[in-house]
C-alpha cells in the first residue's frame, strides 16, 4: 500500500468523523432530545451533576462549563467542591458503551441512594447505564466495544479501511456537537444571548 502522507491522512479523518456526526444527527429521537431540553429546564434550582470517564468525561466537563456560563449550579464527579445530592438534581451521565464501571457505578448510587434523576447519554440503548436511567439520549457512533476480531476480519474480507477515528472518538465528538446544540436550544428556550455567557465567563485565564 503506497504511503499517504499526512495531509491527505487527516483530510480522510476528518471526512469520516464528519459522516458520523451527520449519521449520529440523522438518527437523533426527537422525543429523547426533548425529555432532556425540558428536564434541563426544569432543573435551574437543582444541582447538576456531570459524570465520565476518559474523553466521555472531557466532553462532560466541556458541557458543564455551559451550563454554568447559563446560571446552573452544576459540578463534575471527582472534584472536591462537589456537593452532596438531594432528591430530584440531576447526573448527566456519558458512557458510549454504556458500561463503564466509574458512570454506571456513581449513577446507581445517585438515583437509589440520594434519588437523583439520571440523563444517559450512551450509543447502547440497552445498555445497563441506559436501563437504570431516567431518561435516554442515543448517540450513535463506533465505541470502543464494537472493535471485536470478528469486525477487524470483517473488515478485512470486504476491503475496508481500519477507521481513521479509533476507539470511541466517533461517540465522543457526535456527543459533544449533541451537547453544543443543546446548549443552543436552552439558550433560545432561556432568552439567553451570547453576551449573557461572556459575562459569565473566567476572567482570570
Amino acid at each position: 500500500m503506497p504511503k499517504e502522507n499526512g495531509t491527505s491522512v487527516v483530510k480522510r479523518a476528518m471526512s469520516e468523523i464528519v459522516e458520523s456526526v451527520n449519521r449520529a444527527e440523522n438518527l437523533l429521537v426527537p422525543e429523547q432530545v426533548n425529555a432532556i431540553i425540558e428536564t434541563l429546564l426544569k432543573a435551574r434550582d437543582k444541582k447538576i451533576l456531570v459524570v465520565g470517564a476518559g474523553r466521555s468525561g472531557l466532553v462532560g466537563k466541556a458541557f458543564a462549563m455551559r451550563l454554568m456560563h447559563l446560571g446552573y449550579q452544576v459540578y463534575v464527579t471527582g472534584e472536591t467542591i462537589a456537593p452532596i445530592l438531594r432528591p430530584e438534581d440531576v447526573v448527566i451521565a456519558i458512557s458510549g458503551s454504556g458500561t463503564t464501571r466509574l458512570v454506571v457505578t456513581s449513577s446507581k448510587i445517585a438515583k437509589e441512594r440520594r434519588g437523583a434523576k439520571i440523563l444517559a447519554i450512551t450509543s447502547y440503548p440497552d445498555s445497563p447505564l441506559a436501563r437504570l436511567a431516567d431518561q435516554v439520549a442515543v448517540i450513535v457512533g463506533r465505541t470502543k466495544m464494537t472493535r471485536t476480531e470478528d469486525s477487524y476480519i470483517s473488515r478485512q474480507i470486504m476491503g475496508e479501511h481500519e477507521p481513521l477515528a479509533p476507539l470511541g472518538t466517533q461517540f465522543e465528538i457526535s456527543t459533544m456537537i449533541f451537547l453544543d446544540g443543546v446548549i443552543a436550544e436552552l439558550m433560545h428556550r432561556l432568552g439567553k444571548k451570547e453576551e449573557d455567557l461572556e459575562a459569565r465567563h473566567a476572567t482570570i485565564e
